[in-house]
């Protein structure tokens, strides 16, 4: 089997590859700690955009710029790992910067999706998307769930 965790470098030549074999190749990005269901609609919903979906997960130090020094739960190699693990995803890539712009120019996907608590005009990377000649997608359930929300409910229930 072949190893869907791949070096940003590593994935970069996968996705040249892809495309020269007239395949689509799809980003998504995201921190995936405490993986929930709106986290699995978002990923099968980025696959049927193409051929070829690449995950970016945030690395530990940017969960923390993110998020907090509370998080994130679980760390990257897990959460690699855990996101590996999903049919719908081709390949997964660590990246440690704050926003996913240099995953975005390297690999040059042809579709960068992103969830629907964005609109196509408020995805953060998109003039580095439609730089390069690449398309935005919003995918997804509503954002009905969330990781903090999550995390809310299991620290209330344990004082309760």
């Amino acid at each position: 089997m072949v190893e869907k965790i791949q070096t940003l470098e590593k994935a970069a030549g996968i996705a040249a590859a892809a495309r020269q074999n007239q395949q689509t190749v799809v980003l998504a990005n995201g921190c995936f700690d405490l993986l929930h269901v709106g986290h699995i609609r978002y990923l099968q919903a980025a696959k049927e955009e193409g051929d070829l979906l690449i995950v970016a997960v945030n690395s530990d130090r940017s969960v923390r710029e993110l998020k907090g020094p509370e998080r994130p739960l679980m760390n990257e190699a897990e959460r690699a790992e855990i996101l590996a693990a999903l049919a719908c995803v081709d390949y997964v890539v660590i990246f440690d910067d704050s926003t996913v712009d240099r995953v975005l120019t390297t690999l040059r996907p042809d579709v960068h999706t992103k969830g629907t608590d964005y609109t196509p005009e408020t995805v953060p990377e998109r003039e580095t998307v439609l730089g390069y000649g690449g398309r935005v997608a919003i995918v997804g359930d509503p954002k009905d769930h969330s990781t903090r929300n999550y995390l809310k409910e299991i620290r209330d229930q344990g004082r309760s």
